[in-house]
């Protein structure tokens, strides 16, 4: 039951990802969380973020930033960045993600989603079937529901890191 809301990797950082050899496999669209995925919550894209957006677009992604926020916040952090955006996404549900790949025109076998939550961001990506990267929070400060559901993940990733040290010992 727990399984639907592990992600495909776990990685410390949007930042860390390898996407040149993601690309080289044959992925051609991001979608991405912002808030505590690319910056802290709330804050305006800094250079890290301008140059890992820009790097994308010159390795030839397709980019689009699925937020859940409203399009004041979305709109100032993808101008910044210069991606196209989608706010107020409903995310885990699958309209958001379906409507960002239109736009990238991408499909689900070669997207990949990134984003900070278990429950909104790689629960919906594996509702729509792309393959989902789940980061560690950029800062601690959070919002009081997000901070309530920290807390649930924190159950459901100790039984995906248990899963996931089993197999690793089973294949020794």
């Amino acid at each position: 039951m727990l399984e639907k809301f592990y992600p495909d990797y776990e990685v410390e950082s949007a930042y860390g990802i390898d996407y040149q050899g993601l690309y080289q496999e044959g992925y051609r669209g991001i979608i991405f969380d912002i808030d505590n995925t690319l910056v802290p919550h709330g804050a305006p894209a800094d250079e890290r973020a301008v140059t890992l957006f820009l790097r994308l677009h010159e390795l030839g992604y397709a980019t689009v930033l699925l937020s859940n926020n409203k399009e004041p916040r979305v709109k100032s952090f993808a101008g910044q960045v210069d991606s196209p955006y989608r706010y107020k996404a409903g995310k885990p549900g699958r309209e958001g993600y379906q409507k960002a790949m239109e736009q990238m025109g991408t499909d689900r076998s070669n997207t990949l989603f990134v984003g900070d939550q278990l429950f909104t961001d790689v629960w919906g990506a594996r509702r729509v079937g792309i393959t989902s990267f789940l980061t560690h929070p950029i800062h601690p400060r959070e919002e009081i529901q997000i901070v309530l559901k920290r807390k649930l993940e924190r159950i459901v990733l100790y039984f995906y890191h248990k899963r996931n040290t089993d197999r690793n010992t089973n294949k020794m």
